[in-house]
């Protein structure tokens, strides 16, 4: 019903930026929260950064101040623009959707396939 592909990882040296993007499509009208989330190695999934459409957002404490979700409602687009990034955000970024009002990994519904996001240091 809802599709959502990601784009903008890639690689980037420590201390650099960079700009993912979520566009969504199919029966998106209901969404209500979107949001990014990460894997670490042995660990469960977790939010990086999640808004709903009516601007209210939620960071991990580990990206606040250095990372900025926004949204397009018009283009059904999430952005995550990363700042002074580090070694340790290196990771599949995913983006999830869903129409509740919560920013849980289990709340989703939807998710990408994922971009690669990698930090050298």
């Amino acid at each position: 019903q809802v599709q959502l592909v990601e784009s903008g990882g890639g690689l980037v040296q420590a201390g650099g930026s960079l700009r993912l993007s979520c566009a969504a499509s199919g029966t998106t009208f209901s969404l209500n929260t979107m949001g990014w989330y990460r894997q670490a190695p042995g660990k469960q999934r977790e939010l990086v950064a999640g808004i709903t459409r009516r601007g209210s957002t939620n960071y991990a404490d580990s990206v606040k101040g250095r990372f900025t979700i926004s949204r397009d409602n018009a283009k059904n687009t999430v952005y995550l623009e990363m700042n002074s990034l580090k070694p340790e955000d290196t990771d599949v970024y995913y983006c999830a959707a869903t129409w509740r009002a919560d920013f849980t990994p289990r709340a989703m519904d939807y998710w990408g396939e994922g971009t690669l996001v990698t930090v050298s240091s």
